[in-house]
């Protein structure tokens, strides 16, 4: 009975990982150009003093950007001179973050990957960064188990997000917001996606804070950085809390 339900259990997650995979695909064109506009305003600044305070003073660091999306974290880290390797489950996305590499001049390495499945040997990377992506994850404790694994002993894994599991999310009007001109169709499933993962039953960060510490880390957390990132007057961003967990191994 016990393994008839947890065959059950990923058959679903296997289904809601490719309805987001989807998802992404669609979203993927229009989200690669709010990338390339937070990395030509005062944001890709912003970020990267985030970055920087944090990341551990040697060069070259080796950093996986997990759900790299359009390549905006690699293609910053990868200008302070890291070896940087970003994974995506969407291969219309890993298009749009080559490109956005390319046209930037810098050098990373992009592989079509699932967040919770990276296929790294322990204790690869200096630093796991993620950014609004364990929202989406149909299991983020695995993802987190992962993650860690893939770490140096020392290394940080930094995770910047938002606490979604009780929004609801409806088509913007504003031309400036970052998420304008997305399909009602579109929202629909990015509500369906949300309602469907188990991450949204909990409140964040204090449920990554403790799973993160359960699996031995030390954690730091900022409970909003929206203001130092979300600078740029001429975009406009909802008014979610952005939460930043900085976890070492």
């Amino acid at each position: 009975m016990q393994e008839a339900l947890q065959t059950v259990l990923q058959n679903e997650d296997r289904e809601l990982a490719q309805e987001i995979e989807n998802y992404w695909d669609a979203r993927s064109q229009a989200f690669s150009q709010t990338r390339l506009k937070e990395l030509a305003g005062p944001s890709a600044a912003a970020w990267t003093k985030v970055l920087q305070a944090r990341l551990p003073q040697v060069r070259p660091l080796r950093i996986l950007d997990v759900g790299t999306g359009a390549g905006f974290f690699s293609i910053l880290l990868a200008r302070l001179g890291h070896e940087v390797t970003g994974i995506d489950m969407s291969a219309d996305m890993l298009h749009e973050a080559k490109c956005n590499a390319l046209a930037a001049g810098v050098k990373a390495n992009f592989v079509k990957m699932n967040a919770q499945e990276p296929d790294f040997a322990a204790d690869t990377f200096d630093v796991v960064v993620s950014r609004n992506l364990t929202w989406t994850l149909p299991d983020a404790m695995e993802a987190y188990c992962q993650w860690r694994r893939v770490l140096k002993p020392g290394g940080l894994l930094m995770n910047f997000d938002s606490d979604y599991g009780l929004e609801r999310f409806s088509r913007k009007e504003d031309q400036e917001n970052v998420h304008a001109n997305i399909s009602q169709e579109l929202v629909d499933t990015c509500n369906k996606i949300k309602d469907s993962v188990r991450i949204s039953t909990h409140r964040r960060p204090a449920w990554d804070t403790c799973y993160l510490q359960e699996l031995g880390m030390k954690v730091e957390v900022e409970a909003d950085i929206a203001p130092k990132v979300h600078n740029d007057p001429a975009m406009h961003y909802d008014n979610v809390p952005l939460f930043a967990i900085y976890a070492y191994k």
